[in-house]
């Protein structure tokens, strides 16, 4: 019995990792066959209409367990969002020294030139042919493979969005290069830099430098965030900068926070709608993050609506609910809350009937939307539309809007 048990424990905590697929590719660029595997997300295959972000990992030898387990219990909260994980293993004959091999001009030469090939015309076009992909890539190193990804900066449109570089190890003028890119680059990039308190002066100068020159920078297409993590060695550091790398590349991901709530949404003068719907359109355009907006966040935007007697803009929630989720009962939902709020009690109860044609959504089941209209049906109208109703403008103002 107690081996049963423990066999059924096993499987169950196996069916909560992602599948990994180890893959192989006959590189022309590296002249050479190069193994790697690939992670997918635990609902890849019961889920076929998603994409995924991609993280590519360099040094997946040992960089790859830290980043799936930190993927995986942020995704279990919702805090970051799945993504298809590419580990390339360079461990064996010092693989990582010739994948990093720079020139005398502190650019990728040698091998280090064609591996550099390799992960943008090769890796990359055929893991995003092979599989459900967002245009959305980060890459992450730690030490020679950290600066090594830095180069992908040096294009004018680098096939990377965020990059997580892990006490590097810069080549020549890197520490100015980077900068300089940064200052130009015009689409949205995400860079993370962190070194470790017990790492060498020579490492920690180049940091330093490079954190200094891209301060300076006042470029807004681009998001920065560095640290020296105290009390740790080159190795032990890696732990605590890649849940701080992810969760900044990711920042406003998460869903709406009661800290967010209290200090952000419920001190609106007004535009409670509009701020959940900016929360989801920068998801998209800044990390191309194609997200349905949760229903938390729907239900937090109706407590500050409420809260503030915002009730007009129960009526933009229920359109931006009628987009997102046009089968369900949520759109009718805050119409009819609006008609509710606002004292037109009959429409209220027109609204709240059209629930029955709609498929529920959590608690707002059909008989939840019956009782609503029930306790209104005999309630005499007590309109507040004038009440709510945008001032008018003044004669001046009505003259030049004229003119």
């Amino acid at each position: 019995m107690k081996l049963k048990f423990i066999v059924l424990l096993l499987v169950s905590s196996l069916a909560t990792f992602g599948q990994r697929v180890p893959e192989s590719l006959e590189s022309k660029k590296l002249k050479e066959k190069r193994d790697f595997t690939v992670v997918l997300p635990q609902n890849y295959e019961s889920n076929p209409e998603k994409k995924y972000p991609v993280l590519v990992l360099l040094d997946g030898d040992y960089l790859l367990n830290p980043f799936e387990g930190i993927l995986k219990y942020g995704n279990y909260w919702d805090d970051l969002p799945e993504m298809i994980i590419v580990s390339i293993f360079q461990g064996q004959n010092e693989a990582r020294y010739s994948d990093s091999e720079f020139d005398q001009g502190g650019f990728p030469g040698g091998s280090g030139a064609n591996f550099f090939e390799f992960l943008g015309m090769e890796l990359l076009p055929y893991v995003e042919k092979k599989y459900r992909t967002q245009p959305f890539r980060v890459i992450a190193g730690h030490d020679t493979t950290a600066g090594f990804l830095n180069t992908y900066l040096y294009k004018d449109n680098p096939v990377f969005n965020g990059y997580i570089s892990l006490a590097p190890e810069m080549a020549l003028d890197m520490e100015k290069r980077v900068a300089e890119r940064l200052a130009l680059i015009t689409k949205p990039i995400f860079y993370y830099q962190a070194v470790a308190e017990g790492d060498d002066q020579k490492t920690k100068d180049k940091f330093i430098a490079l954190n200094q020159n891209i301060r300076a920078i006042s470029n807004p297409k681009f998001k920065y965030s560095s640290e020296e993590i105290l009390k740790t060695t080159h190795y032990s550091m890696v732990a605590q900068a890649i849940p701080s790398a992810l969760y900044f590349i990711f920042d406003g991901y998460q869903p709406i926070s009661m800290t967010e709530f209290q200090t952000k949404i419920i001190k609106l003068d007004k535009g409670y709608a509009q701020y959940l719907i900016d929360k989801y359109t920068n998801l998209q355009e800044k990390l191309t993050l194609d997200i349905k907006p949760r229903l938390s966040d729907f239900k937090a935007i109706e407590a500050a609506i409420l809260k503030n007697k915002a009730y007009p803009e129960l009526q933009e929630l229920s359109k931006y609910a009628e987009k997102h989720y046009p089968k369900t009962t949520l759109s009718v939902y805050h119409q009819a809350l609006y008609y509710e709020k606002m004292g037109e009690f009959k429409k209220a109860v027109k609204e709240y009937k059209k629930a029955f044609v709609k498929d529920e959504i959590r608690e707002l089941t059909k008989d939840f939307m019956l009782s609503r209209s029930e306790s209104l049906k005999n309630k005499e109208d007590e309109s507040k539309v004038e009440e709510y109703a945008e001032p008018e403008p003044a004669e001046g103002e009505k003259k030049k809007e004229g003119e």
